[in-house]
């Protein structure tokens, strides 16, 4: 780091929007990838990149070759990045008596089975850092959370992907692998000699949305592609019921490996061939551009941005051992 600058200097002339920009950069190892993210031109994101370099006096990435490489300065800038947006949440209003004073309600549309421990994490400092804003999440199929979201009948939405509106924005908030699980009381169960071919006529437990077209239609192409002739016989949009049924043995089914990780630990459900399970589906945060939130709001929606600056850019819970 260039030692000419003092500590003073930065404080007073860094601009903090410039480093969260630099956050994304060096996770996505892309401009044009970052700016998708941050849903700006890359001409606008190259610019901000030089204005950081140019504050701070050193170079941070190197730019030759395809993708783009952290220099070591860079490295360490990223690091300074992360445990500030590690902590941004609880910065997101400057006057602590006005943040003690922010009061509302907090309305989440959500697919059911998220499942995201560090997020439990955030909620739980975001609630100290704002005791009087109030939540309200209500779990629904994947189309209802949008349209929920253009009824401005919610806050914000976590759903997996699909087509959404204009004026609808989104980005990734947590990767989820599918594999193929049969429970405690289907005959697979305890077989360890399975095969792809072995599970072509079983029946199946689907999710509501597992249909060609829509948001888990990779599922559909999985079935489709291996050949699986068996029949559908119970569906849900719930998550537990999917889990229920599949654990009574009324057939196989597609679960997120995360979900069933201790059941798989403690003898409920056993995972099933192929080996590199079935498909990624990425659960999205979405808001809408059009509504006008109120200060409860706006103080989680910004928060919560900042957390999901601070992980991984495909946020992913760690994989069954």
């Amino acid at each position: 780091m260039n030692k000419g600058r003092t500590d003073t200097y930065l404080n007073d002339r860094l601009d903090w929007n410039l480093l969260r920009t630099f956050l994304v950069i060096a996770h996505e190892k892309s401009v044009s990838r970052a700016a998708t993210r941050l849903h700006l031109t890359q001409p606008a994101v190259s610019q901000a990149l030089r204005r950081l370099e140019d504050q701070i006096g050193v170079r941070l990435v190197d730019r030759g070759g395809p993708r783009l490489e952290i220099t070591p300065a860079g490295l360490e800038v990223r690091a300074i990045a992360e445990e500030i947006y590690g902590t941004i949440s609880r910065l997101s209003l400057t006057d602590v008596d006005h943040q003690q004073d922010v009061a509302g309600l907090v309305r989440i549309g959500t697919v059911s089975g998220v499942e995201f421990p560090a997020y439990d994490d955030f909620l739980a400092a975001f609630h100290r850092t704002h005791p009087r804003i109030e939540f309200e999440s209500q779990v629904m199929r994947s189309a209802d959370v949008v349209n929920s979201l253009q009824q401005k009948a919610v806050t914000i939405g976590l759903t997996p992907r699909r087509t959404l509106p204009k004026r609808i924005n989104e980005r990734i908030f947590l990767r989820q692998h599918y594999a193929l699980f049969c429970g405690r009381h289907h005959p697979l169960f305890g077989r360890e000699d399975l095969r792809v071919a072995d599970l072509a006529g079983e029946s199946f437990v689907s999710f509501a949305g597992d249909k060609v077209g829509d948001h888990l239609s990779p599922l559909t192409i999985f079935r489709d592609e291996m050949g699986f002739t068996g029949r559908v016989v119970a569906s849900s949009s719930n998550m537990a019921e999917i889990k229920r049924f599949i654990f009574a043995g009324l057939g196989i089914g597609c679960l997120p490996e995360h979900i069933v990780r201790d059941d798989a630990s403690d003898g409920r459900f056993q995972r099933l061939p192929p080996g590199e399970g079935v498909a990624d589906l990425d659960v999205y945060l979405i808001w809408s551009e059009d509504r006008k939130l109120n200060a409860a709001e706006s103080a989680f929606l910004n928060a919560l941005h900042a957390f999901l600056d601070a992980q991984d850019p495909l946020p992913k819970v760690p994989e069954a051992p």
